[in-house]
C-alpha cells in the first residue's frame, strides 16, 4: 500500500451572475457538511524492508513497516477494545512438478490495549493465538502512548525462520511475510460494523526468492 497526500481546496468558481436561491442554498448545505463531518484520518501502512539474512545455524527474518491506525481502529481502542495483529512467514521450497513444498511456518500474534485506568497502552505477544479475555502466556510490555506501542508492530528483528540445514544450496526457496490485522478477534458485535471500513482493512505482504549458499567449511 503506497501512501497518498491528499488536500482539500476550493476554487472561486461563482458564475457571473448571482447565483439562484436554491444555489445558494446547496452551497450552504455543501460547507455544512463540510463543517460536521470533516475528514478523519485512514490507516495508512507501508511495509519498507523484509530481509533473510543466515546466523548461528538459522535464516532470521527483519522486517520493517511504517503503521498508522485510523480514527476508527483509535477510538475502538480508547474505548476498552483490544486490538489484534498478526504476522506471518511461511517459506516454501519450489517444484516445477508439483505443488511448492512448505518448509517452515512461524507466527506471532499481537494484542494492542489502552488501559483507562493508568493512561498506559499494553502490548502483549505470543507464538499462538491470543484469546479475548487475557494473554497469561504472552509476553507484555506497557507504553505510555500510542507511537511507541505501534513500535514493536513496525519492526521484527532476528525472527527465526528455519533451521540452516534443513534447506539445500541446490534449491530455490520462497518466502511470504505477512502482516495483517484480525478483525475476526474482535467481540462479535463489533465486527458487523468494521465490514468495509477502510480503517479496518490492513493488509501487507511481501515475497522473497532465494537459494541459500553452501556453508562455509569449518
Amino acid at each position: 500500500m503506497h501512501w497518498v497526500s491528499m488536500t482539500d481546496f476550493f476554487t472561486r468558481c461563482w458564475p457571473s451572475e448571482p447565483p439562484s436561491r436554491a444555489g445558494r442554498w446547496a452551497w450552504c448545505w455543501l460547507f455544512l457538511v463540510l463543517w460536521v463531518c470533516p475528514a478523519r484520518a485512514q490507516t495508512q501502512a507501508e511495509l519498507l524492508d523484509v530481509q533473510l539474512r543466515r546466523q548461528d545455524g538459522h535464516w532470521l527474518l527483519t522486517a520493517q513497516a511504517r503503521l498508522e491506525l485510523g480514527a476508527s481502529v483509535e477510538e475502538a481502542l480508547l474505548k476498552g477494545i483490544p486490538v489484534h495483529f498478526v504476522a506471518q512467514a511461511e517459506l516454501q521450497r519450489e517444484r516445477w512438478y508439483w505443488y511448492d513444498q512448505v518448509v517452515s511456518q512461524v507466527s506471532r500474534y499481537y494484542r494492542l490495549a489502552y488501559q483507562p485506568l493508568t493512561r498506559k497502552w499494553r502490548l502483549n505477544v505470543a507464538t499462538e493465538p491470543l484469546a479475548a479475555t487475557g494473554a497469561a502466556s504472552s509476553l507484555s510490555q506497557t507504553f505510555d502512548s500510542l507511537p511507541e506501542a505501534l513500535g514493536p508492530l513496525q519492526r521484527i528483528s532476528g525472527w527465526k525462520i528455519v533451521e540452516s540445514r534443513s534447506l539445500s544450496p541446490d534449491q530455490t526457496y520462497v518466502l511470504q511475510y505477512r502482516f495483517r490485522l484480525d478483525t475476526q478477534q474482535l467481540p462479535r458485535p463489533f465486527q458487523f460494523g468494521t465490514g468495509g471500513q477502510a480503517d479496518w482493512n490492513l493488509s501487507l505482504g511481501r515475497k522473497i526468492k532465494f537459494r541459500p549458499e553452501p556453508a562455509e567449511a569449518s
